[in-house]
């Protein structure tokens, strides 16, 4: 169904694709990420949908800029306006981490982008969500404790695992206006950050997770799902 959504990390891989998605249903997309003077494939877009697509600048993990965002999408919305649909997507993965070389600042900054930032920014757009509106956060099933079965990638793990507790939080702060937030795990996407030998195509793991956003229902709320709608453990 056509809806305002504001996606951020909107400039390749998964967000670019949800941009494009939500843009051919008929929706109106706010599209942020850090440099829009250098998203190409993210400016074309605009041209192809003329009049529905807003590229804004956001550094999820700087409060500067976080804030500056807040300011500015009343002029984009619109006196009245509110964001039908709220996609935390941006993340970082370090790799090549190996047990005996970890280090404080990789973890540090993966939990604040993967984690910290996607909460924070949650709390501070809450006041322009609808009520209703769908929090989706882009997880992983890396993040889940029960299904470790290896060492390996532990920064965005820990990272994921902290949002997901996010992500059921917030289910509880927000549960009394009605909206849905989600974990949602995109699988191994054929993307720069899956990398060559991921097995999912980025169209279909998005179609899947827009299925899964417009059948969301407050029962599912602070719950963990693939982007075929099976639940995955914590």
């Amino acid at each position: 169904m056509p809806r305002t959504a504001l996606v951020t990390g909107a400039n390749r891989g998964i967000g670019l694709m949800f941009t494009r998605q939500l843009l051919a249903r008929g929706g109106r997309v706010i599209a942020t990420c850090r440099s829009p003077g250098k998203a190409t494939a993210l400016g074309a877009l605009a041209g192809e949908f003329p009049g529905r697509l807003s590229i804004l600048p956001l550094d999820v993990a700087n409060d500067a800029s976080r804030a500056e965002l807040v300011r500015e999408l009343p002029l984009v919305l619109g006196e009245d306006g509110r964001l039908d649909l709220l996609l935390n997507n941006a993340g970082v993965l370090h790799s090549g981490e190996r047990f005996g070389h970890l280090r404080q600042a990789t973890l540090e900054h993966s939990l604040h982008v993967n984690a910290v930032a996607p909460l924070l920014l949650t709390q501070q757009l809450e006041p322009l969500l609808a009520d209703g509106a769908i929090v989706a956060n882009l997880s992983s099933q890396l993040g889940s404790i029960e299904g470790v079965t290896r060492f390996g990638a532990p920064s965005y793990a820990i990272s994921k695992a902290a949002q997901n507790m996010a992500t059921a939080q917030l289910a509880q702060a927000l549960a009394a206006r009605g909206i849905v937030v989600l974990a949602l795990h995109p699988g191994w996407v054929q993307t720069e950050m899956g990398g060559r030998s991921a097995t999912d195509a980025p169209d279909a793991v998005v179609a899947g997770m827009l299925q899964l956003i417009d059948a969301a229902t407050p029962a599912q709320s602070g719950r963990f799902f693939d982007w075929r709608g099976q639940a995955l453990p914590w």
